[in-house]
């Protein structure tokens, strides 16, 4: 008899809990505030930002090449649940633009990294020139997160914009922030000083080095995609045209990144006799951290060069 009794207790008291987890529409109460970020490496930086304030979800896994990468139904569902979307801007998150704008038209707040920054644009001699039109001179740069200084900037935006709202106060996590942000630059500064200036020359997967290039003063020689985007064809005449970049500035080696073709840089190595190396400029490492992101970036690249 008491233990029919006890079941009958604990089944209307879960009854009871469940009545409360639930709307009259049948849909579950939202408990905690949700963030939710684009991409893999500024979402380092939010949940840094952030800390327990709030649940960071990042929608692009790690690894995935951000410019085709397109969300299920259960990240289409979590974008439009959520109190806030921080997004880079600039073309990045191409399969996510049909789900971001309807997010914006269903009245979920926004946060555009790209829209407080300096943004950086294809310059004079970079890249291939193979008429794509993400090489022409003065197109925009989506890439931000290559440089700690430009991220800084975002860190500074992003914060009073977390408490007017959110209303999270992260002020003094930002400052911190910031000023390791500030650090990082000057740190990534000093490896990279080992490289002398007439070596400090890039040839890359595709165009992703320009802030990093812009800020530690390096020459873009050329890419392997002649295009911000990874998706881009290449042809025999691009691949012409870099390999002879590759030779008239004596590169020392070629970096592949997300959406490089193995072969294709291998081949280009091959028939230039320049190293090919692996560079990790859309990947976070095991331990999620954008300063172990730009150092081993940096460290791979002096590596390679010096």
């Amino acid at each position: 008899m008491k233990k029919r009794i006890l079941i009958v207790i604990l089944s209307t008291l879960i009854l009871v809990t469940g009545s409360i987890a639930v709307l009259g529409c049948g849909k579950p109460v939202k408990t905690g505030t949700s963030i939710v970020v684009t991409y893999s490496v500024l979402g380092s930086i939010v949940k840094d930002l952030v800390g327990d304030a709030a649940a960071v979800t990042v929608s692009i896994p790690n690894g995935q090449d951000p410019h085709d990468w397109e969300p299920s139904a259960r990240d289409i569902e979590t974008i439009n649940n959520a109190d806030l979307v921080i997004e880079n801007g600039l073309g990045l998150e191409a399969g996510l633009e049909k789900t971001l704008s309807q997010a914006r038209a269903n009245g979920v707040p926004f946060f555009t990294a790209a829209d407080h920054i300096s943004v950086r644009h294809v310059g004079q001699g970079e890249g291939i020139p193979s008429g794509d039109p993400d090489q022409v001179i003065g197109a925009p740069d989506p890439h931000l997160w290559m440089d700690p200084l430009t991220i800084r900037d975002v860190v500074v935006a992003l914060a009073p914009v977390l408490k007017n709202t959110l209303q999270i106060d992260v002020s003094v996590r930002a400052t911190d922030l910031e000023s390791r942000l500030t650090g990082l630059n000057s740190e990534l500064a000093g490896i990279l000083d080992q490289i002398p200036q007439t070596d400090r020359k890039l040839v890359t997967g595709h165009e992703s080095m320009g802030y990093f290039a812009q800020r530690y003063d390096f020459k873009l020689v050329g890419v392997i995609i002649p295009s911000l985007s990874s998706q881009a064809e290449v042809s025999a005449a691009d691949l012409a045209a870099l390999k002879q970049a590759i030779l008239d500035n004596n590169v020392k080696a070629i970096f592949t990144e997300i959406g490089t073709s193995p072969v294709v840089a291998r081949a280009i190595g091959d028939e230039t006799d320049v190293k090919v190396v692996e560079l990790t400029t859309h990947v976070l490492p095991a331990d999620g951290s954008y300063f172990t992101f730009m150092r081993g970036v940096t460290n791979t690249i002096v590596t390679a060069i010096k």
